[in-house]
């Protein structure tokens, strides 16, 4: 579809990825940016975005929050955190948001969602991980709730006339994230830069892709790829190890400390320790990354450093 004069629905907008997208839309459609900002922050929306503050836990404020005429709703809202205390309340309400969006959409007659999965619905897979690989058996409630999504996605794009694109992303980093292992670090070194703890064994190693390029690459393949369900992985050719990341921390800080590790090979439970994502059905598509994944966790520390250091003054 074509991304330009359209009623579009950012669901999740306050956080890192629906804020982005919603700064790249929003010059040329008209843009409704829902959230509930338990975790976002209101001020990360973008100018020019109509905001509605909704849980979309609830029906009726979904009903608010998606209206008639609505062409298209990217849904990034969601428990994101993969070592999240309360496995019942993810998995249940993950799911009731995704059904609730999906019956509002129903309503109104809006027949095209984009979603954000996540690599974590392959498991411990053999890398590069690509989008047909079977069986997908996820190892945390997270994955298993991002699994779920998929499969009432997939019915309603197989039998319910709605246009679907699954995005499964690499973990996405750059500013304005909180409570990932960048941020997480730089709190820790300005706090004490002596000493970092780093949790498991630091020779975890995954793929990271930039912020920017992630948005860049949904709205390619919102506009190009035309299927009734879209699976595309989203993430680098290129990984980063624990290890790494901090020492890049570090140098962005310059501080010198040493590491204390908790032991293990993955940092929590359902943690998996190596993860890269094949991306050449995105490249076949037509759509590559520039950064590799050192690149993308270089800049995102380096501003991500500038805006904590900030907060502090």
């Amino acid at each position: 579809m074509d991304l330009t004069e359209q009623t579009v629905v950012v669901t999740g907008v306050a956080g890192l990825v629906g804020s982005h997208l919603a700064a790249r839309l929003v010059a040329d459609n008209r843009v409704i940016g829902v959230d509930d900002l338990s975790k976002g922050d209101r001020a990360a929306v973008p100018e020019g975005v109509e905001f509605v503050e909704a849980d979309l836990r609830d029906a009726a404020e979904t009903a608010d929050a998606i209206p008639e005429g609505t062409d298209v709703v990217f849904h990034f809202a969601a428990y994101t955190d993969t070592n999240f205390d309360d496995d019942r309340t993810l998995f249940e309400e993950n799911q009731a948001m995704t059904y609730n969006v999906l019956e509002r959409m129903e309503a109104v007659g809006a027949s095209k969602i984009a979603f954000t999965s996540s690599s974590t619905v392959y498991g411990e897979a053999p890398m590069p991980t690509p989008e047909d690989y079977a069986p997908l058996e996820p190892i945390s409630i997270y994955g298993a709730s991002k699994l779920a999504d998929e499969g009432l996605l997939s019915v309603y794009g197989h039998s319910y006339g709605v246009q679907v694109w699954l995005f499964r992303f690499a973990n996405i980093v750059g500013p304005r994230q909180r409570g990932n292992v960048i941020p997480d670090f730089i709190e820790k070194l300005l706090d004490d830069p002596d000493t970092l703890e780093i949790l498991g064994n630091g020779r975890q190693q995954k793929s990271y892709m930039h912020v920017e390029e992630c948005v860049e690459a949904i709205q390619y393949v919102v506009e190009h790829a035309d299927g009734d369900v879209n699976t595309y992985n989203l993430g680098t050719e290129t990984t980063t190890s624990v290890n790494r990341i901090a020492d890049v921390v570090a140098d962005v800080l310059d501080v010198d400390p040493d590491y204390e590790y908790t032991g293990g090979d993955r940092g929590w439970t359902g943690d998996v320790p190596k993860m890269r994502l094949s991306i050449e059905k995105l490249a076949a598509l037509g759509w590559e990354p520039s950064r590799s994944s050192d690149e993308a966790v270089r800049e995102a520390t380096e501003r991500l450093a500038a805006e904590l250091r900030a907060e502090r003054e």
